[in-house]
């Protein structure tokens, strides 16, 4: 079975544009109540995820002076600045279920694109654990 089925669209899943400010993106991540959520570019093409984590780390790594970290000193930072590039891949919408599996082990969604490599939303990996659970013949 592909993954299709499980498939929660991009309209219904928080999500951050690359070109986002840094307190857009903060903002949005806060609101979603995640701790991490899948990015787009501006043409929809999943670009990686952003965390908590990765946005913590890095506004300690721009400013190594604690006392001298405010939003307007990181206003130039955009979401871009802080992706995990690579480290969360994609899976395309006709993968099988049975391949997700290694994936959620070590996160909580997996994103979904197409063949042209646009971000079509995520298969949560509490429905990838209850498709194996439940067993693969009730769907």
């Amino acid at each position: 079975m592909n993954i299709a089925s499980f498939l929660l669209p991009k309209a219904e899943v928080a999500y951050l544009r690359d070109d986002m400010t840094l307190r857009q993106g903060l903002e949005k991540l806060r609101r979603s109540g995640f701790t991490a959520i899948p990015v787009i570019d501006k043409e929809d093409r999943y670009v990686g995820v952003v965390s908590v984590a990765d946005f913590l780390w890095n506004i300690l790594a721009y400013n190594q002076n604690l006392e001298d970290i405010t939003l307007k000193s990181l206003e130039h930072l955009t979401v871009r600045d802080f992706l995990q590039n690579g480290k969360v891949k994609a899976a395309c919408i006709d993968t099988a279920m049975e391949n997700l599996l290694e994936q959620a082990k070590s996160q909580n969604f997996v994103p979904v694109i197409d063949d042209r490599s646009v971000f079509i939303g995520i298969v949560t990996r509490s429905d990838i654990i209850k498709y194996f659970v439940d067993g693969r013949k009730n769907y």
